[in-house]
């Protein structure tokens, strides 16, 4: 179960791990084991050293059977591998991106960088920076950060001087960088504008006057409060929703270095049928090291069996079987996810066809845990973990189960392709007079949906689309 929730992303790495404690365990194309040649030295030497004592009592020495571990040919140890034939060449060779953009906090310390601070200045500014959060907001409050220069950097501070720095760092892009609020946010994107030639008078003294009526969408109070014709009005706003309420938003997360998904399964269109493969990350070339295994063959071999080479021989047997273990487990982690993965396409086939999510049937855990006869929880641990890339982009497996709505009809539709439409019609509405929830509802009972008012809100809640009034444009 812990396998099968470890990210595609994060399996080498814990793969890694295994082999470093089980030089039993290696890589095919590993060839030579020196955990495995230095054992080799110690279980042939006939020298004073004993090893430890085992628990145990001497009869387990005396009664060591490694017949199954040294058999010619014994698919239990001597082939004992995990790739197969189920892996396509083409998915070998499969490039995963990396990450070729810098993070949003290394930018600005980039930016740091050419303005030719003081020592004391650079700490301090680069303490402002680090405040900053993922939407590029300074959220702390200045004498906050004084505090923490004076805690945690010893460096004394005044409020005038990390303000100074702070305006500074506001200069930065993107634009809109550091600000404490949206207002400020948006005023330091128009003043930018307004240096580089831009005409934003108008909008710089809504922001600056009529935040409060812009932020609840009262155009008809800033128009008369600023007594400016329809098109000067039109004009205005027309540049302020332009410009970016969250300037960190679009850059990357910060410190955080990956910013890709890795897919764990890959679906192609071939002609009108569908592929499912594994991401070859999962296969990876492990066995059980040969060294290891020709330690038992001549331990089998001999006729003197003294205490010390019986010792090292339950601890060759353990590791093997620990890394035997960990083969099968790899084996039927890969084994429930195409399993999981392969049930899923086939009940979304239609989806994954046209990449239309109105196609998507209703589809619950229950529906694919009796399909691959596994318990509902192993399913779940899947649909939450995983990544499967299409020609229509990367989902998380849970975006394709949803509860079930009932038609006119009687049709049982997905939850998601009501949603879909639901979307749909916001996005087709006029502006100037949008749709409100009971409209909606009217619209959908209209195509046929059965559905009251208050789900068509939950529904366009969790879309996080805000109600009517807070929709409106001019």
């Amino acid at each position: 179960m812990k396998l099968l929730q470890v990210p595609t992303a994060n399996l080498e790495t814990r793969i890694k791990e295994e082999l470093e404690e089980n030089p039993a365990l290696e890589l095919d194309e590993e060839k030579h084991d020196e955990g495995a040649d230095e054992l080799k030295d110690e279980f042939s030497e006939n020298g004073e050293e004993d090893f430890e004592e085992a628990d145990g009592s001497e009869d387990e020495y005396d009664n060591i059977d490694v017949s199954e571990y040294v058999r010619e040919g014994d698919d239990e140890v001597g082939d004992y591998k995990l790739r197969d034939d189920n892996y396509p060449e083409e998915d070998e060779g499969r490039q995963l991106p990396f990450k070729t953009e810098i993070s949003f906090y290394e930018m600005l310390i980039d930016q740091l960088g050419l303005l030719k601070l003081e020592e004391k200045e650079q700490i301090i500014a680069e303490q402002i920076v680090g405040s900053i959060d993922e939407d590029g907001y300074l959220r702390r409050e200045t004498p906050a950060i004084v505090d923490d220069l004076a805690f945690r950097q010893n460096i004394s501070a005044t409020n005038e001087e990390v303000e100074s720095l702070i305006n500074r760092i506001q200069q930065f892009d993107p634009p809109g960088v550091a600000a404490r609020d949206l207002q400020e946010c948006l005023l330091i994107q128009l003043k930018r504008q307004k240096e580089e030639g831009g005409h934003v008078d108008l909008a710089i003294k809504a922001i600056n006057k009529y935040f409060d009526e812009f932020t609840k969408k009262h155009y008809e109070k800033i128009q008369r409060g600023m007594n400016i014709s329809d098109e000067e009005m039109k004009e205005m706003m027309h540049q302020i929703i332009r410009l970016n309420p969250k300037p960190g938003g679009n850059v990357g997360e910060i410190n955080k270095a990956e910013t890709y998904v890795v897919p764990d399964f890959f679906i192609i269109n071939n002609s009108g049928k569908l592929e499912l493969t594994l991401n070859s990350r999962n296969a990876p070339e492990l066995r059980i090291s040969e060294g290891y295994r020709d330690m038992l063959k001549e331990y089998d071999r001999g006729s003197k069996k003294d205490k010390r080479q019986k010792e090292a021989v339950l601890f060759i047997k353990q590791k093997i079987d620990a890394a035997k273990w960990f083969i099968d487990a790899i084996k039927q982690r890969q084994h429930t996810l195409l399993s999981t993965m392969n049930a899923i396409m086939e009940h979304q086939y239609n989806f994954f066809l046209t990449g239309d999510e109105t196609e998507l049937k209703p589809m619950i855990l229950k529906d694919i845990a009796e399909k691959t006869n596994l318990d509902i929880s192993t399913v779940s641990r899947v649909a939450n973990s995983k990544f499967v890339q299409t020609e229509f982009g990367t989902y998380r497996l849970k975006f394709f189960f949803s509860e079930s709505l009932s038609t006119e009809s009687g049709e049982e539709v997905s939850t998601r392709e009501v949603k879909k439409i639901l979307s749909d019609l916001i996005e087709g509405e006029d502006k100037k007079h949008p749709l409100s929830d009971e409209r909606l509802t009217e619209l959908l009972q209209e195509k046929g949906y059965n559905i009251a008012r208050r789900t068509v809100a939950k529904y366009r809640e969790q879309l996080n689309i805000p109600v009517a009034r807070l929709r409106k444009g001019l």
